[in-house]
C-alpha cells in the first residue's frame, strides 16, 4: 500500500547546518482537557459518536491536524486523499525543509505525535534541517495513528446539497456531508508569468512538476525566481550535472540567518522567535497571532505579509550554489523558442539561451476557478483576490464549508502557508465545529 511505502526509513546525509539542532518540548494543545490517556503507540483512531460527520479533503499536514483535533473533540471526521501527496510528488527529490525543527511538527491535541516522538519511535536522530523524505515519513506515521482508515480516493467534485454538501469521489461514489474542510494545498494553482504563456511544456515548466531533477543532466537550465524553491532547485540541478543559471527580479538574494541567530541567543531565542518561525523578528510575533492579524487594516496586512514571506533562501544553501551564476535585479520580458531551446530576453535587452526554463514562481490561489468546486458552489463563495473570506473557525461565506492551509492566508495571514500554522488552525476549527455540533 502507498501508506506502507511512506513509512520506509531512508538513510540520508544532512547538509551542514548553521546550528547543531534545537530540541523543543512538545506540549498538548489542550493540556487542560484530557478525556482519556493517549499515547502515540496506543491511539486507535476511534472517535466519540453522536456528532454530524465532517469530510476533510486532503491528507497533508493541515488535513491530518484538523482530523486529529476533530476526533479528539468527538466529531466523526472522514479524510480523503493520498497521505502527504503534495509533499511526495511536487517537491524535488533531495530537498530539505527550510523551516526550523520546532516549526515543523504537525499539531496534535495529545502532544504525543511530535517530531521528537517520531524520532523516538524510529530509534534514530533526524537531521537538522529536516530531509523531505523524513518529513514525508513523519506525516505518514502521524496519519497511521490519527486516521488509520484513511480513504486514499480523491474527491472529484463538491457541490451544494439539500442539507449540506454533495461530494463525488473519483470512482463515481457519491457522499454527503454536513461540513467539508478543504485542505488540498496549493497544487492546483502554480503561477506561470504571462510572458511564458503558450510555451511548449518541453521548454518551460513549473518547479512543482519535477520530482526527479536528474533528467536535466547535461542541459542548460534557467531557473526563474529568487526564493527557496528557486535556489534549492538550482542547487539540486547543479548537483545533478545541469548547467544552471538563476534569474531573479529582486536586487539581491535574501539569505535567512535565523538558525545562526538562535544559536547565539541561546534560551533567550524564545523571546525573539515564536515557535511559528515565520517572518523577521518583531513581525514574526504578529504573524504568529492570526486572531490579531485578521483584525488589522487590509493595507497593513498586505505589507506585513509581503515582508514576512518575501523571496529568501536558507543560509545553508549558499555553499551548494558556488559556481552557479545568479543574475539579480532583472525580469524576463519575453521568451521565445530558439536554437532548440528557449531565448530569454531581460528587461535590459540582454538575452539568455537555455535548453529548459524552470519557473520557481510560486502559487497564486484562486478558488473561483478551482475545478474541485462545482460552478454553483464557486459562484456563491465570497472571495478577495482569489482567497475565500473566512470567519472564526476558518468557515467561508457558505456555512459548513471550511478552507485551511494556503487557502486561509488571505484571512489569517502568512502563517497559514507553513506547517507551524496547523496548531492555531486545527484548534480554532475544532472549537468552531464542536460548538456547532452542540448547538
Amino acid at each position: 500500500m502507498k501508506s506502507d511505502a511512506c513509512m520506509a526509513e531512508r538513510s540520508v546525509t544532512a547538509p551542514e547546518a548553521t546550528e547543531a539542532g534545537v530540541s523543543s518540548q512538545s506540549t498538548s494543545v489542550h493540556s487542560r482537557r484530557e478525556p482519556r490517556t493517549l499515547t502515540a503507540a496506543t491511539y486507535d483512531g476511534s472517535v466519540a459518536g453522536g456528532a454530524s460527520p465532517a469530510v476533510i479533503v486532503g491528507a497533508g499536514p493541515y488535513g491530518l491536524a484538523v482530523a486529529a483535533h476533530l476526533r479528539w473533540a468527538g466529531i466523526d471526521a472522514r479524510v480523503y486523499g493520498e497521505p502527504m501527496g503534495f509533499w511526495r510528488h511536487q517537491m524535488p527529490e533531495g530537498m530539505w525543509l527550510r523551516s526550523a525543527w520546532e516549526a515543523s511538527t504537525i499539531a496534535d491535541p495529545w502532544g504525543c505525535l511530535s517530531l521528537e516522538a517520531f524520532e523516538a519511535a524510529g530509534g534514530r536522530r533526524l537531521s537538522r534541517p529536516i530531509h523531505l523524505d523524513d518529513f514525508v515519513a513523519y506525516g505518514c506515521w502521524y496519519r497511521r495513528h490519527v486516521v488509520p482508515e484513511l480513504d486514499q480516493r480523491k474527491v472529484a467534485s463538491i457541490d451544494l446539497g439539500s442539507d449540506g454538501f454533495k461530494l463525488l469521489l473519483e470512482d463515481g461514489e457519491p457522499l454527503h456531508a454536513r461540513r467539508v474542510v478543504i485542505a488540498t494545498g496549493p497544487a492546483p494553482f502554480p503561477w506561470c508569468p504571462p510572458q511564458f504563456a503558450g510555451m511548449s511544456h518541453c521548454l518551460v515548466s513549473h518547479s512543482a512538476e519535477h520530482r526527479h531533477l536528474g533528467r536535466f543532466a547535461g542541459q542548460r537550465v534557467a531557473v526563474v525566481g529568487g526564493g527557496q524553491s528557486a535556489l534549492e532547485s538550482a542547487a539540486l540541478l547543479h548537483e545533478a550535472g545541469a548547467e544552471v543559471q538563476v534569474i531573479a527580479r529582486a536586487p539581491r538574494i535574501h539569505w535567512l540567518r535565523g538558525q545562526l541567530l538562535r544559536g547565539y541567543l541561546g534560551p533567550a531565542r524564545r523571546l525573539v522567535y515564536p515557535p511559528a518561525d515565520v517572518g523577521p523578528p518583531g513581525l514574526n510575533w504578529v504573524v504568529a497571532m492570526p486572531d490579531l492579524f485578521r483584525r488589522l487594516p487590509p493595507d497593513l496586512q498586505g505589507r506585513i505579509a509581503r515582508r514576512a514571506i518575501r523571496p529568501a533562501g536558507a543560509a545553508w544553501l549558499r555553499p551548494r550554489l558556488v559556481g552557479v551564476p545568479i543574475v539579480t535585479g532583472h525580469t524576463i520580458v519575453a521568451a521565445t523558442p530558439a536554437r532548440g531551446g528557449v531565448r530569454l530576453t531581460r528587461d535590459d535587452g540582454v538575452e539568455h539561451y537555455a535548453d529548459h526554463v524552470m519557473l520557481a514562481t510560486g502559487y497564486r490561489v484562486d478558488v473561483t476557478r478551482y475545478g474541485l468546486l462545482a460552478p454553483e458552489l464557486a459562484g456563491v463563495l465570497q472571495c478577495t483576490n482569489g482567497y475565500p473570506r473566512l470567519t472564526a473557525g476558518f468557515e467561508s461565506s457558505v456555512p459548513g464549508l471550511h478552507f485551511v492551509g494556503v487557502y486561509a492566508a488571505g484571512s489569517f495571514g502568512p502563517l497559514m502557508r507553513f506547517v507551524s500554522g496547523t496548531t492555531y488552525t486545527a484548534r480554532a476549527l475544532a472549537h468552531r465545529v464542536a460548538g456547532g455540533a452542540r448547538a
